[in-house]
């Protein structure tokens, strides 16, 4: 395995944790998945369908979200947003994603 692909790996891994956090802080209110990875990718955080439709069910099947199928102008789309537990767990993962970021802001500043 080489330093390009272990590279690109390890650059995964770090940006796993971080799509949960993006995706869940653009579910306080109801989006299909087209206007979420819309949304995402406008703010810097593109995700790709095949990651984040399988995301968006395993959120709603561990309790996090809810969704449901509105027809409107166009075809049926499914909406999800965050329940009550999906919004504890935002603001619970933002403090750790604070702290964590400012761990590491005060660690790499050495590397600079």
């Amino acid at each position: 395995m080489g330093n390009t692909e272990t590279s690109a790996k390890l650059e995964l891994e770090l940006r796993r944790g971080a799509v949960v956090l993006a995706a869940l802080s653009q579910l306080q209110a109801p989006r299909y998945g087209y206007e979420l990875r819309q949304a995402l990718a406008a703010k810097g955080m593109p995700i790709e369908e095949g990651t984040l439709y399988p995301l968006l069910r395993r959120l709603e099947t561990q309790g996090w979200l809810q969704s449901e199928w509105k027809i409107e102008d166009g075809p049926p789309r499914r909406y999800y947003a965050l329940n009550a537990q999906g919004r504890k767990l935002l603001k619970q993962l933002t403090a750790s994603w604070h702290g964590i970021n400012a761990a590491m802001n005060r660690l790499l500043e050495d590397e600079a």
